[in-house]
């Protein structure tokens, strides 16, 4: 009888526990480019949007099942081997998010280094490192400015080699990825296809597009290394992106534009080490030296293009209202540089020698006089000195005194007339014209193009790469490097030039 009753109480236990849950295999297009020794955390670890005394860190979790929730846990500490930490917690991520997960980590002290980690699904991610913005004084700071990475055209080596300089942080200025389908826009004999292979419209499609491009180990490396400070372009949306439209969307084939905004914009701010509001312009003050200012050219109040330099003359947003207002009160910042995070070309630029049918880039600055005018305005009536525009978007590089009207108002020999300077990044890894024309060509496009804008005092329309800035209380400091190639991963690179403005002036001097 004793025995029959065991038998009994084992059946109940046994026949009545729960079954182990079971979900479907997590099935994604770029599976086939995970590299096992880094599962779950394939695409790596990143920082952004530092603050005195915060920071954003981000990381995503791949399970092999499409499980419900995942727990992760996270630590920041003062050394890499996580003997001082200071800050942790746990908290949990979901398919809502993409399994992407985003921490703002405060409580942090000012221009300071930290390390940080996050644990999941048994596993230890890579440690990233980052760093909190001054408060006070300092002798210098260092930014590295990029724009322009575009998957299909190349390896992200100037990524690569960012990871290893001592910079404060990097500044994306926008096309962080691009929306095209394979062989639309790209070197596909390189090697590396999008994914997915068509143009992206759905959420599903830019959240696999950003995973692919954080699939890049040179991305990896420069995201593990420094804390990111970005800001959207168009081709996180669609080419050529205004408010309420774009070139590259046609309601009757994509759909409505909205949905496909609404979801880009989900896609960045999950795969983004960013706040997350429902303003993308913001600004970063690093103490005495500078105050960084992120402007959005695209999706807060950019009215629709000009068709014609002529309708360029007509009152146009490209800020909007609200955001010019709070570009105004950021301008007034006593930080010794004001430095304007830009996406499209600021200054004049007259094309009509090299594309007479296309005299102005009407998606640039010089397509919103009007609104250009209010700005020059304002920073001529304040007398705002030692302003430094870092802009993106041409893949071409840039050494500019910032002048308009520039027959009327501007002497190339002392630079009067000039209001500001302007510092063009070239692209990652996207085209240029010398995918396009012989290198002769292109050299003399840009010798035609110096000779009709007196301004322009440097151009560079056939590498990729990056800039560094450095500021420091009497000087400002612009180093042009250029990536040896694309078509492997290779760090190899050059510095072409290095320009300089004193404070309180505006002349480029070349070194």
């Amino acid at each position: 009888m004793r025995n029959l009753s065991a038998f009994i109480l084992l059946l109940f236990v046994f026949g009545c526990s729960p079954e182990k849950e079971t979900y479907p295999v997590l099935k994604e297009a770029v599976s086939g480019l995970y590299d096992p020794a880094l599962a779950p955390f394939y695409h790596g670890v990143a920082s952004g949007d530092p603050l005195p005394d915060r920071v954003i860190i981000w990381t995503r979790v791949t399970p092999i099942d499409s499980v419900p929730r995942i727990a992760v846990a996270w630590e920041v500490a003062t050394d890499k081997e996580f003997s001082s930490i200071v800050k942790s917690d746990t908290l949990s991520t979901t398919p809502a998010r993409d399994y992407t997960v985003k921490v703002d980590v405060t409580g942090l002290a000012a221009d300071t280094y930290y390390f940080y980690r996050f644990k999941a699904l048994n596993a230890t991610s890579p440690t990233g490192r980052t760093k909190t913005t001054p408060t006070g004084s300092r002798d210098s700071l260092m930014f590295a400015v990029v724009s322009c990475s575009n998957w299909e055209f190349g390896y992200f080596n100037a990524y690569a080699s960012i990871a290893d300089k001592h910079v404060d942080a990097v500044l994306h200025l926008g096309d962080y990825i691009y929306e095209y389908g394979t062989g639309r826009y790209g070197d596909t004999t390189i090697g590396r296809f999008n994914l997915p292979p068509y143009e992206i419209v759905s959420l599903q499609d830019y959240r696999t597009r950003h995973s692919l491009y954080r699939l890049d180990a040179g991305l990896r490396a420069m995201s593990a290394a420094h804390p990111l400070i970005a800001i959207w372009d168009d081709h996180e949306v669609a080419n050529n992106t205004y408010k309420s439209g774009a070139q590259n969307h046609q309601p009757d084939k994509e759909g409505d534009f909205f949905a496909r905004r609404d979801a880009a914009k989900k896609a960045y701010y999950e795969w983004i080490p960013i706040r997350e509001s429902d303003k993308h312009y913001r600004s970063f003050s690093f103490g005495q030296l500078a105050q960084l200012i992120m402007l959005d050219e695209r999706l807060e109040g950019r009215d629709e293009p000009p068709a014609t330099p002529e309708e360029a003359q007509q009152q146009r947003s490209m800020l909007g209202e609200e955001q010019l207002q709070w570009l105004f009160e950021n301008l007034k910042s006593q930080a010794q540089w004001k430095v304007i995070g830009n996406q499209v070309i600021f200054s004049d630029v007259d094309l009509r020698a090299v594309y007479p049918k296309s005299p102005r880039n009407l998606d640039s600055w010089d397509g919103y006089l009007s609104e250009k005018g209010q700005i020059k305005k304002f920073i001529l009536e304040n007398k705002i000195k030692d302003m430094v525009f870092v802009t993106g978007d041409t893949h071409a590089a840039w050494g500019i005194e910032v002048a308009t009207d520039v027959a009327k108002t501007y002497n190339p020999k002392t630079s009067a007339g000039a209001f500001a300077v302007e510092f063009g990044a070239t692209s990652v890894t996207s085209a240029n014209d010398n995918e396009y024309r012989s290198t002769d060509s292109v050299k003399m496009m840009e010798k035609v193009l110096l000779t009709n804008n007196p301004h322009i005092k440097y151009l560079n329309d056939r590498d990729h790469g990056y800039l560094l800035l450095t500021l420091k209380p009497d000087k400002a400091i612009a180093k042009y490097y250029f990536m040896e190639t694309l078509r492997q991963p290779d760090k190899r690179e050059r510095l072409e030039k290095t320009l300089e403005v004193k404070r309180g002036e505006y002349k480029l001097n070349q070194k």
